[in-house]
């Protein structure tokens, strides 16, 4: 978790990273998208501490992001499944995976994420919702949106033109 919190600033990166910018947080959401399901089999594939894990699941459950599902009653076990919020973080996956691939495994990818249906690599895009090209930093730029304050925060000479 961060030391600060975001909740009054008016930046949606800041509070996703509220939710997700610890560092186990995103690894246990990437194994529940490889099917990891029970406390033991996500401490098993992370080595991470049970009190860790325990505080992780609790608060991804409370912030929305896992649902906690009863699969046996006596004695009572749980399972932990995304909901649809956290389904929506799999095109977030998919891009550090790129990343890391990218910049962070010198002998190459360790895995190769392919489409079920064709064989086809599967990768994450950017894309204008209207004409679907694709785009790069510099092709955005950065309006109000809908939720933004009656004055919104200065936004820095150059925003959008990185890339």
């Amino acid at each position: 978790m961060l030391e600060r919190t975001y909740d009054a600033e008016v930046c949606s990166v800041a509070r996703a990273l509220e939710v997700v910018g610890e560092r186990w947080t995103l690894l246990i959401v990437r194994d529940a998208f490889h099917g990891v399901r029970r406390f033991e089999d996500f401490q098993r594939r992370l080595g991470l501490a049970r009190n860790v894990l325990t505080d992780r699941l609790q608060r991804l459950c409370a912030l929305g992001v896992f649902e906690r599902v009863r699969y046996q009653e006596r004695p009572g076990r749980h399972e932990y499944r995304l909901t649809d919020m956290g389904r929506d973080l799999w095109p977030v996956i998919i891009a550090l995976r790129a990343w890391g691939d990218r910049h962070m495994a010198p002998a190459g990818p360790p895995v190769r994420l392919e489409h079920r249906g064709c064989g086809g690599r599967v990768e994450q895009q950017v894309v204008c919702a209207d004409c679907g090209e694709p785009l790069r930093a510099r092709d955005s730029e950065i309006l109000p949106g809908p939720g933004a304050p009656p004055s919104p925060p200065a936004i820095p000479v150059g925003a959008g033109a990185a890339g």
